[in-house]
Formats: structure tokens, sequence, C-alpha cells
């Protein structure tokens, strides 16, 4: 059977008709990979660290591969806020009005002459392709510590990966 041990809502009758941004689902086997290898954590089956770490990992596949809203199954798109280091919470739309894809996590305050990816200038399209280039083996995220459970989780985590590929021609 097709499917991804990580994440939820990838494939199966939920997702025939998904509309997928770069044309169909993406494949995980890779970065799979490097989270199995790397990771310093396993999770007992079932336990809510381990439901957390593959919410996230669903919740970021949506993100970043599908085009319409009305295929997100992690969240309410109508009440989801997103957060960064404290800054001020986004909604989808203003998340989408920024270019979607890493945009919301990389803004910045610095002059744009010191900037080296630019959010304000990068599309969901143009961020996608420097980050995949550059790295190839994609991102491995995993939960460290879980402080609350649902409806609002707090967590602590590890997000990493390898500079293997130019980014942005350089």
């Amino acid at each position: 059977m097709e499917g991804d041990k990580y994440r939820s809502y990838l494939h199966g009758e939920g997702e025939l008709n998904t509309n997928w941004r770069y044309g169909g689902p993406p494949n995980y086997d890779i970065v799979n990979k490097l989270f199995e290898d790397e990771r310093t954590k396993v999770w007992p089956p079932g336990s809510l660290e381990e439901k957390v770490q593959n919410l996230v990992k669903s919740w970021e596949m949506e993100i970043f591969h599908k085009a319409s809203l009305e295929d997100f199954k992690t969240i309410d798109v109508n009440k989801y806020t997103f957060s960064l280091n404290g800054r001020k919470g986004l909604t989808m739309m203003e998340i989408k009005k920024l270019g979607g894809g890493y945009n919301p996590q990389l803004q910045t305050s610095l002059p744009q002459e010191l900037r080296c990816y630019d959010p304000e200038k990068e599309t969901d399209e143009s961020s996608h392709k420097a980050f995949v280039t550059a790295f190839p083996r994609g991102f491995a995220f995993e939960v460290l510590k879980v402080y609350t459970g649902p409806p609002e989780i707090v967590l602590k985590f590890r997000h990493w990966g390898y500079n293997e590929g130019p980014f942005k021609g350089g």
C-alpha cells in the first residue's frame, strides 16, 4: 500500500481530488531516511510526542504542497494562525499574501541590500526551488519535548538539513 509512515493526508481515497501544487503528491523517502538516521528520540507508538511530530509533518506537507485551502485537513483554515519566535500570528490569508512557502518563516527586518533571501520578492514556486536545490535531502523535523497538549500545542523541536547544493544560483 502506498503511504508515508510519518504523514497523513498524502495518499488514499480522501486525496483523489486534491489539487497538488507541483503536479502530484510529494515523495518523502529521502527526508524520512535523514530523520531516521539522525533523530535523537524514538517516541513510543501512539504517544502524544509521536502524534504531535507526525501532525507537524503532515501540516508541513499541506502548507508546501496543497494548492487549495479546501484540501487542508490538519488545520481549520478559518481559525488557524501561525506564529514564530514571538511574532504576531498570521492567518492563512496573510500567509498567502506573503507568498506562502518559506516566506512566513523567513520574515526579516534586515535592510534589503543585506538579504540573500528576500521574502518580499519570493513566491511559493521560487522559494520552493531555492530550498530544494540548496537542501536536496530536505529538512528533517523531530519533536524533542511537548510542553502542552491539544488544543494549543507548545513544543520544542529540531529542524535540520544539509546545504549540499547552490542557494539561489550562488
